[in-house]
C-alpha cells in the first residue's frame, strides 16, 4: 500500500502541474500586487523553487501525514477532507449495500426458474455490465421522479430547508440523525438518499450479478448440491449452500464496485447538492487548487486501496484455499 501510494502521488504531483493556470495569480486576483508580494504568497504556498523541489517538499509533507493547505480556504486540506470523507464513504456504502440487494435477488431470479421471461430479463440485465452510466440514470430519475411526478424532494441537498443539521457524532450523516434520535431528519434525508442510492446500484450491480449468476448456475449442478436435495434438506439451506460456493468470484470483484460506487457517488453528490468529496474536488478544479486536488486523489486511492485489503481478508475467511500457505498445506 505505501508504495502503491508514493507511486500515485508522483503521478498526482506530475499531472497536475501540467493544468493551465496560475493559482497565486488566481488567488491575487485582480487587486494590485507587486512582485514582492506574488513571492512572499507564493512561498508560503508552498509553490517556489523547481518542480523538483517542490515535490520534496511535498513528500516531506506526506511523511508528516501534512496534506497541505488549501490555496482557495486557506486551511489544511486534511482538515477539511477529514470533515467531507465520512459523508461520500456513507453514500458509496449504502449504494454497496442495495447493489449487494440487487446482485443477490436478480441472480436467484434468473436461475430458478431459467426459461421464464423474469430470468431472461435479469440475464439480459446482468450483461450490460458498464453500460448503464450513472448520471444517466440519477438526471432521468430527477426528470421522471422529481420534477414529473414530484413523488421525491428537491435535489438540494441531504436534508429540506427548515430542518437543523444533526450534531456530529461519527461524521456519518444518516447515521447521526438516528444515532441522536433525530427522526424528522431521518426520514426526510432517507426520501434525499433513495434516488442516488437507487443509481448507484444499479449502475453497478450487473458486474455482481453476472458473476452470481455464472456461479450459481455451476454450483446447482454440483454434487455437493445434488446430494443436499437427495437427503431432504430444505430450500434455504440447499440455496444458503449454493451461493456460499458461488460468491468468492462476487467478493473479489466487489473492491473494484465500491471503487466505482466511490467515484460515482462523487458524481452524483455534484447532481444532488449533497456535502463531500464531489463538492470539493469542484471547487479544487477551479480554482486550481494543487494542494486540495493532490489530497482528494491521494485520499480517494487510500480508500480503495484499503477496501481491496479488506476484501483480500474477507476472501480467506470465505475460502480457506485462499490462505497463505494452504497450497503448501495442501
Amino acid at each position: 500500500m505505501p508504495v502503491h501510494l508514493l507511486v500515485f502521488a508522483v503521478l498526482a504531483f506530475g499531472l497536475l502541474r501540467l493544468m493551465p493556470g496560475d493559482p497565486v495569480a488566481a488567488i491575487l486576483g485582480d487587486q494590485p500586487f507587486t512582485r514582492e508580494d506574488y513571492n512572499r504568497l507564493q512561498e508560503s504556498l508552498g509553490l517556489s523553487g523547481s518542480i523538483p523541489e517542490q515535490f520534496l517538499t511535498y513528500l516531506q509533507g506526506l511523511l508528516a501525514l501534512d496534506l497541505g493547505t488549501s490555496l482557495v480556504s486557506l486551511r489544511p486540506v486534511s482538515g477539511e477532507l477529514a470533515v467531507r470523507i465520512p459523508a461520500t464513504v456513507e453514500l458509496a456504502a449504502l449504494g454497496m449495500v442495495a447493489c449487494i440487494l440487487v446482485s443477490v435477488i436478480a441472480s436467484l431470479l434468473a436461475v430458478v426458474r431459467p426459461k421464464s421471461i423474469v430470468a431472461r430479463i435479469m440475464t439480459a440485465y446482468s450483461r450490460a455490465a458498464g453500460a448503464i452510466p450513472d448520471f444517466v440514470l440519477a438526471v432521468l430519475g430527477l426528470i421522471f421522479l422529481y420534477a414529473t411526478l414530484r413523488v421525491l424532494p428537491a435535489p438540494m441537498g441531504r436534508l429540506s430547508p427548515g430542518l437543523a443539521q444533526p450534531n456530529t457524532v461519527t461524521g456519518f450523516p444518516f447515521l447521526d440523525t438516528m444515532l441522536q434520535g433525530y427522526w424528522d431528519a431521518t426520514g426526510d434525508m432517507a426520501a434525499h438518499l433513495v434516488l442516488p442510492i437507487a443509481v448507484l446500484a444499479l449502475s453497478q450491480a450487473p458486474i455482481m450479478t453476472n458473476l452470481l449468476i455464472t456461479g450459481l448456475r455451476k454450483s446447482i449442478d454440483s454434487p455437493s448440491t445434488l446430494f443436499r436435495i437427495a437427503t431432504g434438506a430444505s430450500r434455504f439451506t440447499v440455496y444458503l449452500s449454493v451461493y456460499r460456493r458461488a460468491i468468492p468470484s462476487a467478493v473479489t470483484i466487489a473492491g473494484s464496485i465500491f471503487a466505482g460506487l466511490i467515484g460515482g457517488a462523487i458524481i452524483i453528490e455534484q447532481l444532488f447538492g449533497f456535502v463531500g468529496l464531489g463538492s470539493y474536488a469542484s471547487t479544487a478544479v477551479a480554482g486550481s487548487d494543487y494542494p486540495a486536488l493532490q489530497g482528494f486523489l491521494l485520499v480517494a486511492a487510500a480508500l480503495v486501496l484499503v477496501v481491496f485489503l479488506v476484501i483480500d481478508v474477507l476472501n480467506m475467511i470465505i475460502d480457506p484455499r485462499r490462505r497463505p500457505g494452504a497450497e503448501k498445506e495442501d
